[in-house]
């Protein structure tokens, strides 16, 4: 069985509210997955779509057959980690962490 994958390294949001997606779309058929991603009402739903027609423009490449193709998986991992300071009274810092996200989704026939 062929499979297509495609790949977002450092997407700058955490991987606890990218997950929200992933799990959205994780083994549904292309054509659902694309109208849940349309109509959700998060941040990273661009992001995914963009990354899911990616998924399947390389699984043209391939020669896959579209109108079969689910989401097999879709993997979303922390990335690295931007450490920034804010400061607070008595010269004393508290830690900020801006997190990022890789996402891999990968696509596959029934």
């Amino acid at each position: 069985m062929n499979t297509a994958t495609a790949k977002l390294y450092n997407y700058r949001q955490s991987p606890r509210k990218v997950r929200l997606l992933a799990d959205l779309i994780r083994g549904k058929n292309v054509e659902l997955a694309k109208t849940a991603l349309m109509f959700a009402e998060k941040r990273a739903a661009a992001p995914f779509l963009t990354l899911l027609n990616s998924a399947v423009a390389n699984a043209e490449n391939l020669n896959l057959d579209i109108a079969t193709l689910i989401v097999k998986d879709v993997a979303v991992n922390g990335g690295p980690v931007l450490r920034r300071v804010n400061p607070v009274s008595r010269g004393r810092t508290h830690p900020i962490k801006k997190r990022t996200s890789h996402v891999v989704i990968t696509l596959a026939g029934k």
